[in-house]
């Protein structure tokens, strides 16, 4: 089998030269669980913060030993688990970056490829998807008369936050973005009715200006400076979900600069913490929900997408510097279904 290893550990921001593409043993099909053929393999934003040892508790690879973490989907090759067969697809979190990855059954998800593409499992359907959904459906509540700032608007989770917050009702939605290409992205596909270019001089007032009567819900992925930017246009009582501190996750530092109790105090702002893993139980509501939106076009997720685990290291990179364009996978194998 081949899989994607660290060359060493890391105390920075990842590099493509950290990684090392290698041969091993396959792995054997572990007692009630089955081995995956890998057709695709989600990179995300948590997996650089995790390979520090610094996400959430969990370990990170063993150097020149264990395939990177990441979410999986791909086709049964053996069982010895109750409820899955040979030919059958499965999402997991618990894959790797490799083409054969052995996993325990309750870590599988089985998926009918009818439903849905099997990529969008990756991204409107898989984590993110979940992220965004349980963010602006389960914890912010948006509903009809909404106005919704999302931050990070072109990735995955926050596409996903804010085409549901209008799916749901809400009267506008508002994205931020770094780049003309990105903010096409929001406004053009994703459907939000403005998007600001914070790599644009002046961008703190074309925020005020896409933002007339302020806000009452937003989201916000990227740093508690972000947030309060966020909190100068909230409205009395808006809430306001924190989904992520991606300007935090290469530093020494939990957030760039503490939120301004005072600022919240008098905007009697209510203000949750999101961590994704809480709404596992949920993914079935949400999927089944949400298949539907991605049939009839209503949720896309647009993806950046590279042809084999070699290349995985390359795109990883991209991402840790913000420089991809929607959702990053890598088609390890062909789809078969």
């Amino acid at each position: 089998m081949k899989l994607v290893a660290l060359k060493a550990p890391v105390d920075r921001k990842p590099r493509a030269d950290d990684f090392a593409l290698i041969e091993a043993a396959p792995p054997s099909c572990p007692e009630g669980g089955v081995l995956v053929r890998v057709a695709r393999l989600s990179l995300d934003p948590y997996v650089g913060s995790r390979l520090r040892g610094r996400h959430m508790g969990e370990a990170p690879p063993a150097p020149m030993k264990d395939a990177v973490p990441g979410a999986v989907v791909g086709e049964v090759a053996e069982s010895r688990c109750d409820g899955l067969t040979p030919g059958d697809w499965v999402h997991s979190m618990d894959g790797g970056w490799c083409d054969i990855a052995a996993l325990p059954g309750a870590a599988c998800r089985k998926l009918d490829p009818a439903l849905a593409p099997l990529d969008a499992h990756l991204g409107a359907l898989g984590m993110p998807g979940l992220t965004g959904w349980a963010g602006i459906t389960r914890l912010a509540e948006v509903g009809n008369g909404d106005v919704v700032l999302v931050d990070a608007a072109a990735g995955p989770v926050g596409g996903v936050a804010g085409q549901i917050a209008k799916l749901n009702g809400a009267a506008r939605v508002v994205g931020v973005a770094g780049g003309v290409e990105k903010c096409a992205l929001v406004t053009e596909r994703y459907g939000f009715d403005a998007c600001v270019d914070y790599k644009k001089e002046g961008w703190r007032d074309a925020l005020a200006e896409a933002l007339p009567d302020g806000l009452t819900v937003f989201f916000e992925n990227v740093s508690a400076d972000m947030a309060m930017v966020a909190l100068s246009h909230a409205r009395p009582y808006a809430r306001g979900v924190l989904c992520g501190l991606v300007d935090a996750y290469h530093t020494d530092q939990q957030s760039l600069h503490p939120l301004n109790a005072g600022v919240i105090i008098a905007r009697r702002a209510r203000l949750m913490g999101l961590v994704v893993y809480d709404y596992y139980p949920q993914w079935d509501d949400y999927m089944r929900t949400a298949a539907e939106w991605v049939r009839e076009g209503a949720l896309v997720v647009a993806e950046d997408a590279v042809d084999g685990l070699e290349n995985a290291p390359a795109l990883f990179e991209r991402l840790m510097d913000g420089r991809n364009i929607g959702k990053c996978l890598v088609r390890v194998s062909p789809l078969t279904a």
